[in-house]
């Protein structure tokens, strides 16, 4: 989308000047606005024409039951969808009698601006009817960042050429009409009409609307106030029914007058709470979203994303593409996780319906590394909902045979959503993701009472499942048989490196948890002798090595399988999945996503840099990036072995997945892991910023040949540090706090408040340049 001539390159914003229906689903992705808890498509004012309509509510979701063909035993039953819950950025124009409805009449011009540094999204529009009268039409709209359950739309017509009868209709809209679902894997399930209703309300400004889900037995309502100002002729009715809530307001406007409407909505649901105590509840945001009004709501906004990008902002010189493709990756990840509060942070963030709005390892292992340095409150939320997902857990540990807990591989509210269990229950590394995400949050916040309250019960509990999914062979060394690592087309193999060394990391964490904290260890019945078994075997962990080729095995026996045919593969039969059965890719030498190149790069110390170096260059020809997750784990890689070219053309396939719809699924909503990789791939690649295992900061920073510089700031242990590259130098400022230890390329270095500490770059060993399967090299951008 952003090479298409209406959308125009900036750094702060996304402009698309002219109407594209083309891409218009696209557009929705991207022009989404959300705080974590809300979600509000970027769908017309008017609601038509749309691609897919969406309002969200993080958490609020349908059940429906999961058809096997075969049933077998520790199957889940049933699996979860989010919906689209009452819409209320319905504003319907009506322009002497005739909708205003941009397939009709005549589009003079079209814009809309999503501001990256106001959090709003800004629309003009000029149209003549087929009767010829000429209107212009404004509109800004947002999602509160300061007040959670809110989200606000001004909206202003004014005639331009004769005096003109207008009828705004706003609305609140239920049980909306969707497309048909597409059947392609990684869309939504088709669930019609999923919102029973059970109480309408309308009078003076006010409306109100409160349904409840069929199936899961969610109670939502949604309720707006409005403010209008017009000239004296200006009426307003309210109406109300079992899915529609209407204030409509009619005015007479002269050349040059304005109608303008400011509507205030109110969202909130519980699955416990009385309708009387949900309605109240969306009654009191409601009063106070009025209190503080429109220009108090922007202001607001502008308050928090400047202190945001204050802490977070990622410059880059010489590639204006890549400026604006990471801050909108930076601010849509931010809408994601900012407010969702003890609840999950799905993979399309509240943007879309794709994957059925679920939560998979993404979080743990893409998003939350970016939240950890930039918002960590939002990252300790996160972790509190898996804590809070722990007894579905640990029951679904038990259903497999297994001690501790077994976290979902997709879920909305903690229960197993995969009907395909080799790429879903058997993909037990998630466990180790999530517990990698409370140790990286521990280490760069210092917040014992985190580590003390939540991250002892997950640590212990995710060790415990290894140990009883594991076991010792004869030789002592211990084992992980039977699981499936990142890449899913290599399913239920035996010691897969990824797991391994996570999981590694993940007993030892444990560990050292219960030795820190034996009172919270202690409760959970983990005592020293259990936490020494842990230590054991992550000192005994299997690590596959093909000693022919010189190389690590993605799993044992892996590199003995027959590579496979991407000579033979045509350029539209990728993505593979849609077009190759499973069974054969699972006996073959080909990779979806970065697998032990992200083992690599997540476990640093378990690898030498000459076997970083040579794995790189072997599973290089056989990763053919079927997942939005594998870009920013090779740029990573690729730059601390020397590839720099290469690193930057894969920054540049993670920063434009959605901005140029590369996987053809932003229709859907957005690919937050891979916007957050985009950080990944600039502040881990090029800045080589590693959190060592001892907590402290390591950055090696290289730049490739066309970027000018790079400068981005990172929060840790209450400091504030930002580093800034250019050409041959990079200059670590401490910008707040007590001084702090970091190393540069290795060696240790204090930074203070008093004075930027400015060294060397020191130029990573050059490799001969790897090759990529046939026809799956990134696009060039060097």
């Amino acid at each position: 989308m952003i090479t298409h001539s209406s959308y125009a390159v900036e750094p702060w914003a996304l402009r698309e000047t002219r109407l594209n229906p083309d891409v218009l689903p696209q557009s929705e992705s991207v022009f989404s606005l959300s705080n974590g808890h809300v979600g509000w498509r970027g769908n017309l004012d008017e609601g038509e024409p749309h691609g897919l309509p969406g309002s969200y509510l993080n958490g609020v979701h349908e059940v429906h039951p999961l058809p096997y063909a075969e049933s077998g035993y520790g199957y889940p039953g049933s699996g979860e969808t989010v919906i689209n819950v009452t819409n209320g950025k319905l504003i319907r124009l009506l322009v002497n009698d005739e909708p205003f409805d941009l397939r009709y009449g005549r589009l003079h011009s079209h814009e809309r601006t999503l501001d990256l540094r106001a959090g709003l999204l800004h629309r003009t529009c000029e149209w003549t009817s087929p009767a010829g009268c000429r209107i212009r039409v404004r509109s800004t709209r947002l999602v509160s960042f300061t007040q959670r359950s809110i989200a606000a739309v001004r909206y202003e017509v004014e005639p331009l050429d004769r005096g003109t009868r207008v009828v705004v209709q706003s609305e609140l809209v239920a049980n909306e009409q969707l497309p048909v679902s597409s059947g392609d894997p990684r869309a939504a399930a088709a669930l019609d009409s999923s919102l029973e209703p059970e109480e309408d309300f309308a009078s003076g400004m006010r409306l109100r609307l409160v349904h409840r889900t069929r199936g899961s037995g969610l109670r939502v309502a949604a309720a707006a106030d409005h403010r209008v100002t017009g000239p004296a002729r200006t009426r307003s009715a309210a109406e109300s029914g079992a899915d529609v809530s209407r204030l409509t307001v009619t005015s007479e406007l002269a050349p040059g007058q304005t109608l303008r409407l400011e509507k205030l909505v109110a969202y909130g649901w519980s699955g416990v709470r009385s309708l009387p105590a949900v309605r109240d509840q969306v009654d009191a945001a409601l009063a106070g979203a009025a209190d503080t009004g429109w220009e108090g709501l922007v202001g607001q906004q502008r308050a928090f994303l400047d202190d945001f990008w204050a802490r977070a902002d990622v410059e880059v010189d010489g590639d204006a593409q890549i400026q604006q493709a990471v801050r909108f990756a930076l601010f849509h990840v931010l809408q994601a996780g900012a407010r969702a509060e003890q609840r999950a942070i799905p993979a399309k963030g509240l943007t879309g319906s794709g994957y059925d709005g679920h939560s998979f390892w993404d979080t743990e292992s893409f998003v939350l590394p970016l939240l950890t340095f930039t918002s960590p409150c939002a990252v300790a939320e996160a972790l509190r909902w898996r804590q809070s997902t722990l007894p579905a857990a640990r029951e679904r540990a038990g259903q497999l045979g297994l001690r501790g807990a077994a976290f979902p591989w997709r879920t909305i509210d903690g229960a197993e959503c995969s009907a395909y269990w080799p790429a879903g229950t058997a993909a037990f590394h998630i466990n180790a993701d999530v517990a990698d995400a409370v140790v990286r949050y521990v280490a760069a916040t210092g917040d014992e009472e985190f580590e003390r309250t939540a991250g002892v019960e997950l640590l212990v509990e995710t060790a415990r499942l290894w140990m009883s999914l594991g076991h010792h062979d004869r030789h002592g060394t211990f084992h992980l048989d039977g699981v499936t690592g990142p890449d899913e087309y290599s399913a239920v193999a035996d010691d897969n490196v990824y797991t391994n060394v996570m999981a590694q990391q993940n007993l030892r964490a444990a560990a050292d948890v219960v030795w820190r904290h034996p009172d919270a260890a202690a409760a959970l019945g983990a005592d020293d002798e259990e936490s020494a078994g842990w230590r054991d075997a992550a000192a005994a962990m299997a690590m596959p090595y093909d000693e022919k080729l010189g190389v690590h095995e993605q799993a044992a026996g892996f590199t003995g399988h027959q590579v496979w045919d991407f000579a033979g593969t045509r350029p539209e039969q990728y993505p593979l999945l849609l077009h190759f059965p499973y069974f054969d890719l699972y006996r073959k030498q080909v990779v979806k996503q970065a697998d032990l190149v992200l083992a690599m790069y997540k476990r640093g110390d378990a690898f030498t840099a000459e076997q970083k170096a040579r794995n790189f260059a072997y599973y290089e020809p056989l990763t053919v990036r079927d997942s939005s997750l594998s870009a920013c784990c090779q740029a990573v890689m690729a730059a601390e072995v020397g590839h720099l070219d290469l690193a930057y053309d894969y920054v540049g396939e993670a920063a434009l997945m959605d901005l140029e719809d590369l996987e053809n699924n932003t229709r859907d909503g957005l690919h937050i892991a891979s916007l957050a990789g985009t950080w990944m791939a600039l502040v881990a690649g090029f800045g080589g910023m590693r959190h060592a295992a001892d907590g402290v900061l390591d950055f090696a920073p290289v730049l490739p040949e066309k970027l000018t510089r790079l400068a981005f700031t990172v929060q840790v242990l209450g400091r504030r540090l930002r580093v800034e590259v250019c050409g041959s130098s990079v200059t670590y400022t401490l910008v707040a706090g007590e001084p702090l230890e970091v190393r540069h390329a290795g060696r240790p270095l204090t930074v203070d408040v008093t004075a930027p500490v400015t060294r060397p770059v020191v130029q990573p060993v050059r490799h001969p340049a790897p090759d990529q399967p046939a026809g799956r090299r990134p696009v060039r951008r060097s």
